[in-house]
């Protein structure tokens, strides 16, 4: 109780030293251990979990201070606890995706002809020859008008296309509105001046001392300050099914998007928003999908320059030849 009460004394004086005692890459590389590796590297560059509650100028009891510029500056050295959402599809681009549709293409190549078969007129001798053998004239009306059906089709798909395509983009927009009102709304207990808040889960910081229970969906990285029979379920992450006990002597470490299924306990705030695991995982998912985009424009400028080549080649032999 003696050290809790001296991180705590600690704490209310090292928030005005200005530099934490880590810095935001030595957290990251820290989260990606787990177990006795771990629980290594924390007894090695801390001591054990209260020292980097030191480092951190944070108490393991009392938590932050609570203080606006103490947790702006958290926030501006280690990032707020938001990750960025993914860039929307625009509604060309949905309607590029919905013509796509195996059906459609086909209905497109259908109309295609028959626009084409519609306006295409024979010789008169061959008209002559074709009206004779189907026993009569063909209807000058009716020829005219056999375009409509291939414009028929072709309008068809262009208002199939527009409704799905408007209706994937109501959908996503819909979403978006909801998944932001939840963040907005959704809170997480934390201990700020030695007592237990209710706060949005955007404003915790690294340094927190968050309360976590059964039910309750991380919303950062930590590391588990006390216990009680904790198991957490990381398959979400980790595509493990069972569920993993938590304690200070074996696997403190805990993850943003993992649930917790049975105990209680404390956990000190490491990492948080882009620079949880859940954050990195989806930055790189994002720049997978964008280095996929940037490989198939540069396949295609490659095809483009080795045209140019050819081109300029044929042209050159060409020029020799006429000489």
């Amino acid at each position: 109780m003696a050290n809790n009460s001296y991180s705590g004394v600690k704490n209310s004086t090292a928030n005005h030293d200005g530099d934490f005692g880590c810095s935001l890459k030595d957290l990251r590389s820290l989260m990606e251990l787990r177990g006795a590796e771990a629980i290594g590297k924390i007894g090695e560059s801390y001591g054990d979990v209260q020292g980097l509650c030191t480092r951190l100028k944070t108490s393991p009891v009392d938590g932050l201070s609570g203080q606006p510029a103490d947790i702006d500056k958290r926030k501006e050295v280690f990032g707020q606890n938001l990750i960025p959402p993914k860039k929307p599809k625009t509604f060309l681009q949905l309607v590029w995706e919905a013509l796509q549709d195996v059906t459609l293409i086909i209905l497109e190549v259908a109309a295609i002809v028959s626009l084409g078969l519609s306006f295409y007129r024979p010789p008169d001798a061959e008209r002559e020859h074709c009206g004779s053998a189907a026993g009569g004239v063909e209807d000058d009306g009716e020829a005219e008008a056999g375009w409509i059906e291939g414009a028929a089709i072709l309008l068809s798909v262009v208002c199939v296309v527009l409704v799905t395509a408007f209706n994937d983009w109501s959908k996503e927009k819909q979403f978006r509105g909801l998944q932001s009102r939840i963040e907005q709304e959704q809170k997480f207990a934390v201990v700020r001046g030695g007592q237990v808040i209710q706060i949005p889960v955007a404003e915790i910081v690294v340094g927190d001392v968050a309360q976590i229970k059964y039910g309750d969906l991380l919303p950062s990285d930590g590391i588990l300050i006390q216990g009680n029979d904790l198991k957490i379920d990381e398959s979400s992450l980790t595509g493990e099914s069972d569920h993993v006990k938590k304690t200070l002597d074996r696997d403190p470490m805990l993850l943003s998007g993992t649930h917790v299924m049975e105990g209680s306990g404390k956990m000190l705030v490491t990492a948080v928003g882009e620079n949880s695991q859940t954050g990195i995982i989806f930055a790189l998912l994002g720049a997978s999908e964008d280095d996929d985009d940037d490989e198939e424009e540069k396949e295609a400028k490659k095809k483009e320059k080795k045209e140019k080549k050819e081109k300029k080649k044929q042209d050159g032999a060409a020029e020799n030849r006429k000489k």
